[in-house]
C-alpha cells in the first residue's frame, strides 16, 4: 500500500509523521519554525527507490479543504506505482501563504525561496534509508517548473558534496527570465508546454532551449498542439481564468484545462524520463 506522509523539513531536524493517504492534510507536524511541510508518496516495499522532488504551481499544493489537489495526488499515485518515491514540498502553506496566482509581488520566489525548498527536499530524500542517494530528480509545474529549471541550471550545482539532481521535468514554465539569463542545464531536462498556452506561452521556452544547445546537458522540449496551460490536469474541462497576476498578453486572462492527448503523452514521457 502506497503511503502519504506529512513531513517537516528543518535546518536543525527533519522528522516524518505517517498518516493515511486520504488524510495527509490532517497530520500534526508541530511548530514549524523555519521548517517546510510536504507530502510524500512511496512505492510498495523497502526500497531503495529512485525519487522525485515535485514542486507545485502558483495555486499551491492543497485545496481549500486542506487536501492535496487532484493533479498532484494523481501524479503521486502514478509515479509511486512506477517505482518512484515522490516528495511534494509545500512552499506556500508552510509559510502561511495562500495561492499566489493572482499576487504580483510574491514573497516566495521561484529563483530564491522555492529553489531553496527544492534543495532542502533533495537533501531530505538523500538521507532516507529507502531512497537512492544518486537517483533524485526534480519535477515542477508552472512556478514550480521555473524553480526546477533554476535548480538545474549550470551554475547552481550542490556545494555540500551530495549527489546532484539526476534529471528534471518542467511543465509549462514561464521562460522569459531564464532565457534572458542564458539558462542551460547541467542535467538532462525535459520541458513540456502547450502551443495554445496563453498564460506561460511556449515561444520563450523554445528559444531558451535552442540557445542552450551546445552548452546544456541534454535539454529537450515538447510542444503539444492545441494544448492550454494545465493540460495534464485530470478531468478538468477548459475554462478561462481572470485577474491573474501574469498572462501572455498582460490582460490577466488565460485558459486552463485538460488536453487528453497531451496528458497521455506527458504521462508516458515523464515516467520514462524519471526512470532512465
Amino acid at each position: 500500500m502506497r503511503l502519504a506522509l506529512a513531513i517537516v523539513l528543518s535546518a536543525v531536524a527533519i522528522t516524518a509523521l505517517r498518516v493515511p493517504s486520504d488524510a495527509a492534510e490532517q497530520a500534526e507536524v508541530g511548530d514549524l519554525g523555519g521548517g517546510l511541510r510536504g507530502v510524500l508518496y512511496r512505492p510498495e516495499g523497502a526500497g531503495p527507490f529512485p525519487s522525485v522532488v515535485a514542486l507545485h504551481g502558483c495555486g499551491g499544493l492543497l485545496n481549500r479543504a486542506g487536501k492535496i489537489v487532484a493533479r498532484f495526488s494523481d501524479w503521486g499515485d502514478r509515479l509511486a506505482a512506477a517505482g518512484l518515491a515522490v516528495l511534494f514540498p509545500d512552499s506556500y502553506a508552510s509559510r502561511g501563504l495562500p495561492a499566489q496566482c493572482r499576487i504580483r509581488e510574491r514573497k516566495v520566489r521561484s529563483s530564491r525561496e522555492r529553489l531553496a525548498d527544492a534543495q532542502a527536499a533533495r537533501h531530505w530524500l538523500q538521507i532516507q534509508p529507502w531512497a537512492k542517494k544518486d537517483r533524485v530528480s526534480v519535477l515542477g509545474w508552472e512556478s514550480g517548473a521555473i524553480a526546477a529549471l533554476w535548480a538545474v541550471r549550470r551554475r547552481a550545482g550542490p556545494r555540500e558534496g551530495t549527489p546532484d539532481f539526476r534529471s528534471a521535468v518542467a511543465f509549462y514554465p514561464g521562460c522569459r527570465q531564464l532565457r534572458n539569463a542564458a539558462w542551460s542545464a547541467r542535467v538532462p531536462t525535459l520541458i513540456l508546454v502547450g502551443r495554445a498556452d496563453d498564460w506561460t506561452p511556449p515561444d520563450p521556452c523554445e528559444q531558451m532551449v535552442a540557445e542552450a544547445r551546445g552548452r546544456s546537458a541534454g535539454a529537450s522540449i515538447v510542444v503539444y498542439p492545441g494544448a492550454y496551460h494545465d493540460f495534464d490536469r485530470p478531468d478538468y474541462p477548459v475554462r478561462l481564468l481572470t485577474d491573474l497576476a501574469y498572462s501572455a498578453d498582460g490582460s490577466g486572462r488565460a485558459h486552463v484545462g485538460t488536453n487528453l492527448a497531451a496528458r497521455e503523452d506527458a504521462i508516458r514521457r515523464v515516467r520514462a524520463w524519471l526512470l532512465r
